[in-house]
């Protein structure tokens, strides 16, 4: 994001400003870290990031990191039975580089991205993901790291759970609805089973 607003010859916004907009789309993210864009200077924003963010991620000696414990907690919940799905602000591009670079393609029943739906909290990916996976709000429980997470959980109906190790702060996203907030991966197991256990 900073070397975009350097070619576009913008003063670049605090890392701390960026790294707060995780998870909103990126004409959200452009709008809010650039409020006098226009539409069009917006646009040609959004279109340096991508350009620049593959740019860098072709460049890069190995994958996207995964959080410690994530893979091992991902098996124990699918050899559970647990459905699992993906609602990202990623592009479909970006989300399937990083499932194939962890071997995790064949995990998530269901993958909503940006590229076909209003940005977070907009509900729309949740409602498509539950539509695909034929569950309901009842039983679905949304998994995040941002408020915009629990923002869009609560829109959709769904519980809304965050985690302590991404972008916002534990009472960020309680103060955004969440309904606990996990510490370690390793915690989303027992939390399940003592909340929703498979029959």
């Amino acid at each position: 994001m900073t070397a975009t607003f350097t070619e576009l010859g913008l003063p670049s916004p605090r890392p701390d400003a960026i790294r707060a907009l995780i998870g909103l789309s990126l004409e959200e993210t452009a709008h809010h870290l650039w409020p006098q864009g226009d539409d069009a200077g917006c646009a040609r924003l959004v279109e340096i990031y991508r350009r620049r963010f593959f740019e860098q991620r072709s460049r890069a000696p190995t994958p996207d990191p995964l959080f410690p414990y994530a893979h091992a907690t991902l098996a124990t919940l699918e050899e559970a039975g647990y459905l699992l799905g993906v609602a990202t602000g990623k592009s479909s591009r970006g989300l399937d580089a990083v499932l194939r670079s962890h071997n995790l393609q064949d995990v998530f029943l269901t993958r909503q991205t940006a590229d076909g739906h209003p940005g977070k909290p907009h509900p729309g990916m949740l409602l498509q993901a539950m539509a695909e996976a034929g569950v309901t709000a009842d039983n679905t429980l949304m998994l995040g790291d941002t408020s915009f997470d629990m923002a869009m959980a609560l829109n959709a109906g769904v519980t809304a759970v965050g985690v302590a190790w991404g972008y916002h702060g534990v009472a960020e996203l309680r103060d955004a609805g969440a309904r606990a907030v996990l510490e370690d991966f390793r915690d989303l197991p027992p939390f399940l089973n003592g909340h929703w256990p498979l029959p």
